[in-house]
């Protein structure tokens, strides 16, 4: 297969990820940054001398609007792919002109979670634990942690909408959501002022009962889920490739960048089970609702 030329729009950790594994895929790919860093300073300008079909904007979430605005004024009308969640808060969306857009949620093409959607698929669950935690200073080793986009919220970082996708999963899996409480807030034990740690209760269609615990703590990093069903008790270890069901393991390994390399080609084809537009437009109204039950102290309904 043929796959399009392609612009990366902003080269953070993640911009030179998404980059780095287009190109071992056989894309052409130019790159957009504001830092002088890239191939080209502004989008207008890597649009019209690149002519890209295939867009990935990786730009801090609060930014993601502006670059998806950006990207149509150009004159853009290919496939898009943005980074997760699609943007910091919840609100009015654009038409956008593109010719299909999807969100970064890559952990739905890691072969744990494809062995568990297939085993839930159809079937309502009694209860759902997820749990993700990692210490936000390994994430990006050389940096001082509390000067990147994730500790900040005015670039929209706290673990909410760093470790979305245990909401998208969850809402792809059991979802839709009906209401939510949360616990948990900043701790000051990262030295950052957005939240570090965030338990979510949950009721969803699929399941009566769904518990979500984030943090930007753990130590040594740590990413599950665990399903009851009514007649089997299923343990994912995304982190470790494993699937357990009913204390019987079955491995299922992947290389690193595996996900997101199927994740595009998917994204490119418009082929599910990529993040649709309103999946990720779910996932960030789950965000803002999790976000008020959090300062209110209080159940807050869909």
């Amino acid at each position: 297969m043929t796959l399009p030329d392609t612009v990366v729009i902003g080269l953070g950790s993640i911009g030179q990820r998404h980059a780095r594994v287009l190109q071992e895929l056989g894309c052409r790919v130019a790159t957009v940054s504001r830092r002088g860093v890239g191939d080209y300073p502004t989008i207008a300008s890597a649009i019209a001398a690149s002519r890209p079909e295939y867009a990935v904007i990786a730009t801090e979430t609060a930014c993601h609007a502006d670059s998806l605005r950006e990207l149509a004024d150009a004159g853009f009308r290919g496939s898009v792919l943005v980074e997760k969640p699609i943007f910091a808060h919840a609100g009015p969306v654009a038409d956008y002109p593109f010719a299909s857009l999807s969100i970064g949620y890559n952990l739905r093409f890691h072969p744990v979670m494809t062995a568990l959607a297939e085993r839930v698929r159809g079937r309502r669950a009694i209860t759902v634990s997820a749990y993700v935690g990692q210490d936000i200073r390994d994430w990006r080793p050389g940096r001082d942690h509390r000067t990147t986009a994730s500790s900040t919220e005015e670039a929209g970082g706290g673990v909410l909408r760093d470790l979305s996708h245990e909401l998208d999963y969850l809402i792809w899996l059991f979802g839709p959501w009906r209401r939510v409480a949360a616990l948990g807030g900043a701790s000051g034990a990262r030295q950052i002022a957005v939240d570090d740690h965030v338990s979510l209760l949950l009721e969803m269609s699929h399941s009566q009962a769904v518990q979500v615990h984030m943090d930007y703590l753990d130590r040594p990093g740590i990413r599950t889920i665990r399903v009851n069903l009514e007649d089997e008790t299923i343990e994912a270890d995304i982190a470790g490739g494993r699937l357990t069901i009913n204390g019987e393991p079955r491995d299922y390994p992947s290389e690193r960048d595996r996900s997101y390399k199927e994740m595009h080609l998917a994204a490119i084809k418009g082929l599910e089970p990529t993040c649709s537009l309103l999946e990720g437009l779910a996932v960030v109204d789950l965000i803002d609702a999790s976000e008020r039950a959090l300062r209110a102290q209080a159940w807050i309904s869909a």
